[in-house]
């Protein structure tokens, strides 16, 4: 399926309750926090700014952000909850897609380069970053850690969640890299809503790699938006990369 097709008119209906969990306090204070942090006093671009999870408190918080959006449906979504003024965004992919002006911060969260589907793409993703930013600016990745050690023997899928109301599923083609995550929303009656999502998964050192080929370092490496350590147990990853600055 292609993105287009994925983040369709019932995708932008649902995202905000589908994902409740994400906009709550003890999970967006940090993000924002961090970001705001990161920006540095200059403005933010996010790529793949969807309904405006993000961007709309971290512009509230005086931080300048302009989006890149691909799905027409979403960025509707978020227009019924911010005007052009408020946050400008520009139609297009986060591989190709120009935004005017220039940033110090570039960001995307909670999986999206994943959606890219092939490293290439994935690449360009980082190329394109660096087209916006100023020298010394920064490109921040929020990424999960591929599950596969968690694969058991035979079947390649795995539930990764699983709470009342709600389980998901990854199921995985290691040879390709890829996945696709199933969400499974369901109550007392004898339908279930779900969710598919096609994904690319990428290594943090592959990340590291794609960033050194584009012109970045790694700064930094957390398991999440407060700061805590990223180790081999971690689940996810936010990664800070800075682009160099010629000497």
């Amino acid at each position: 399926m292609q993105q287009e097709e994925i983040w369709d008119t019932e995708a932008a209906r649902t995202y905000d309750t589908m994902e409740a969990a994400r906009f709550a306090p003890e999970v967006l204070g940090p993000t924002v926090d961090r970001l705001a942090e990161l920006a540095a006093g200059g403005r933010a671009l996010e790529f793949a700014i969807g309904t405006g999870r993000v961007a709309i408190p971290l512009a509230a918080r005086g931080v300048p952000v302009t989006g890149i959006e691909l799905s027409a449906p979403m960025l509707a979504r978020l227009r019924e909850k911010a005007d052009v003024a408020t946050i400008p965004v520009v139609p297009g992919d986060m591989t190709t897609t120009r935004a005017p002006g220039e940033y110090t911060l570039v960001y995307l969260v909670y999986n999206t380069i994943s959606n890219l589907l092939t490293q290439a793409e994935q690449l360009e993703c980082f190329r394109n970053a660096a087209r916006h930013l100023s020298p010394g600016g920064r490109f921040v990745v929020e990424l999960g850690v591929p599950g596969v050690r968690n694969l058991p023997p035979g079947p390649q899928a795995r539930v990764f969640h699983s709470e009342p109301g709600y389980l998901g599923v990854d199921a995985y083609d290691v040879v390709n890299q890829h996945l696709v995550s199933h969400h499974f929303y369901f109550d007392d009656s004898n339908q279930a809503r779900v969710f598919r999502s096609p994904h690319r998964y990428i290594w943090p050192a592959e990340l590291d790699l794609m960033a050194h080929t584009t012109g970045f370092h790694l700064e930094s490496r957390h398991a999440d938006w407060s700061g805590g350590p990223f180790t081999a147990d971690s689940t996810d990853h936010i990664s800070v990369y800075r682009l160099l600055t010629s000497e």
